[in-house]
Parts: C-alpha cells; sequence; structure tokens
C-alpha cells in the first residue's frame, strides 16, 4: 500500500512522539508499504522518511518548488516529485495513497488531515485506477496520550449542530499506538 504521513517539519519536546515517528517509518518500510510524504528532511519528516529509508523501504516526498534548488536536492528520498505549490503538493498526495496517517503536529498537519476529510465527504477520491470509492480512503490520526481528542470533540460538535454531513468521519479513526495503527492497517491490506 502507499501510506501517505501528514507530520510537521519540527521536532516536539516530547520524545514518545519521535519515536513512534520513526517506529511508524520503520514499519512502513519493514511491513513492504511505500511512504509518502512532504518531502523534507527537518522533523518529524526527516524521522519517519530517515526510519524507512535505514529499513531499505521506498520513501517518496512530494516537494513544492516554492523551495530553494538546494533544499529540494538535499531532500534524501527514493522518488522526489516536484510540483508548484502547497495545495498542489496535498492534491498529488491524495491522489496516489491509499491510507493517511497523522502524527500530532502543527497547523500545516491539521490542514493535512482536513484536506483528505473534505476530499472523503465530497467522494472526491478514487482509487489508483480510478474508480471511485463510496466511504473514502482510510485517514488515521495517531492519536498518542490523546493529542487529538480537542480536534475529535470540535468534530462531534459539529456534527451535533448539523455542520458535519452524517458519515463524513466515517473514514476518519483515532488509533492509541503505532500498534493498534498496524492491524487496522493490514485490516485494509485484506
Amino acid at each position: 500500500m502507499n501510506i501517505a504521513v501528514f507530520c510537521g517539519s519540527g521536532l516536539p519536546g516530547d520524545s514518545r512522539i519521535t519515536k513512534a515517528a520513526e517506529t511508524l517509518g520503520r514499519r512502513l518500510a519493514e511491513d513492504g508499504h511505500t511512504l509518502i510524504y512532504g518531502g523534507s528532511n527537518l522533523g518529524l519528516m526527516g524521522v519517519v522518511s530517515g526510519a524507512a529509508l535505514a529499513q531499505g523501504g521506498h520513501v517518496v516526498g512530494v516537494i513544492p518548488t516554492l523551495f530553494s534548488e538546494e533544499i529540494i536536492r538535499s531532500q534524501p528520498v527514493t522518488e522526489l516529485v516536484r510540483v508548484r505549490s502547497m495545495a498542489e503538493r496535498k492534491e498529488y498526495i491524495i491522489a496516489c495513497s491509499d491510507a493517511f496517517v497523522a502524527l500530532p503536529g502543527g497547523i500545516g498537519t491539521l490542514d493535512e488531515v482536513l484536506e483528505v476529510m473534505v476530499a472523503n465527504q465530497l467522494g472526491l477520491v478514487r482509487d489508483r485506477s480510478g474508480a471511485n470509492l463510496p466511504q473514502g480512503k482510510p485517514m488515521y490520526l495517531l492519536n498518542l496520550d490523546g493529542f487529538f481528542n480537542p480536534f475529535l470533540e470540535q468534530l462531534r460538535q459539529m456534527h451535533q449542530m448539523g455542520f458535519v454531513r452524517a458519515g463524513g468521519e466515517a473514514s476518519l479513526h483515532a488509533v492509541a499506538s503505532t500498534e493498534e495503527l498496524f492491524l487496522r492497517l493490514n485490516q485494509n491490506k485484506q
């Protein structure tokens, strides 16, 4: 499977999140998945991609040309895809991925999660053969120590108030650990 990972270009103060990012990258490679991510070697992005590469994994970095040529060329990836903008980066990642994982992160990570959720809700998500996916593609929140709980509560409130259509969250799954994440990913492979 092609698994997109959304995470930040900074390192958190909590080493458990960094360790989870490393475990995620390593396990993706060990299980034969392709990692698709934002293309940076900084912060958690570098941790995930570095761990996958160290295990011999296939790593696709998708990076906008707004970054300097020096930064673009410095990315250690198996395959580098250049796109024109941050919006095109998200569009490419959504089109090429079978599932998505979000690590705890900042506003960029949240933006990517919401982009996937909106695409799923509007029925804009297709599989790699071009077939429509009525339920969308799975979006996993790696909810370490309840990091995403306030976000999930906000979604519940928006749903209760009628701002989120019923079923729109069907493809969103909060998982508490990398172990639970890989159990769910392996169920989806079947």
